[in-house]
């Protein structure tokens, strides 16, 4: 699809599966846990807790039935670890393409402060970033319009855009506040995969993308 972008344009993205993969800051969490509790012969256990996860068993709690860790110990390390994670194709050349002609980049993003943040500086985004709108530090998370409002605020424009992937909560909000909604299709590793029961309504986007390759900025 194409995008005009003047310095009137505002583009806001998702970050969890929209720009990499959060299967990947699982497993880089996973890699972090394991390393703590067998530091000499981690792998077999690192190769376990992912078979655990894709099994669909509660991971944290065989962890600590089994290694006399707590699950709240657990989860913090989750949380707070530096996570090892990478862009997707094409993102970084997005974003220049976008701040050279003069338009803004935002992100609206569900979850904790400390965690989302650890994260958009792992990937190396942050001076391209006008505004970062966080679920934790709004008190409110998506579908409501607040965290969207948030943007409008601090970014004047007359176009937005939202780039986001998950149907259940990411588009209702953008599309009754008049924005362009764009989605990017699962490849196959999103965390969350249940699209097929929000495919109508409100919750549709007003275009999907395969990749984030597909957008060009004219």
């Amino acid at each position: 699809m194409d995008i005009k972008v003047s310095q009137d344009t505002i583009i806001v993205f998702d970050l969890d599966d929209t720009l990499y993969n959060e299967l990947d800051y699982l497993k880089s969490a996973y890699r972090s846990i394991a390393l703590l509790l067998e530091r000499d012969n981690w792998k077999p256990l690192y190769s376990r807790m992912l078979a655990l996860y894709r099994s669909k068993v509660n991971v944290f709690e065989f962890l600590a039935a089994n290694y006399h860790i707590e699950v709240r110990k657990l989860i913090e390390i989750y949380r707070n670890h530096s996570p090892n994670i990478e862009l997707f194709e094409g993102v970084v050349e997005l974003f220049e393409e976008i701040k050279y002609r003069g338009g803004k980049i935002g992100i609206i993003t569900d979850g904790r402060s400390a965690t989302q943040k650890a994260k958009i500086e792992s990937l190396g985004i942050s001076k391209y970033l006008d505004k970062i709108v966080v679920s934790e530090e709004l008190g409110s998370e998506k579908p409501d319009v607040a965290n969207f409002k948030a943007i409008e605020r601090e970014l004047f424009g007359d176009s937005y855009y939202y780039i986001a992937d998950n149907l259940k909560k990411d588009f209702i909000a953008p599309n009754l506040l008049g924005w362009t909604s764009v989605a990017l299709i699962d490849n196959g590793k999103n965390i969350h995969f249940d699209a097929h029961n929000y495919m109508t309504g409100d919750y549709q986007p007003k275009e999907y993308i395969i990749n984030i390759n597909d957008i060009r900025i004219i």
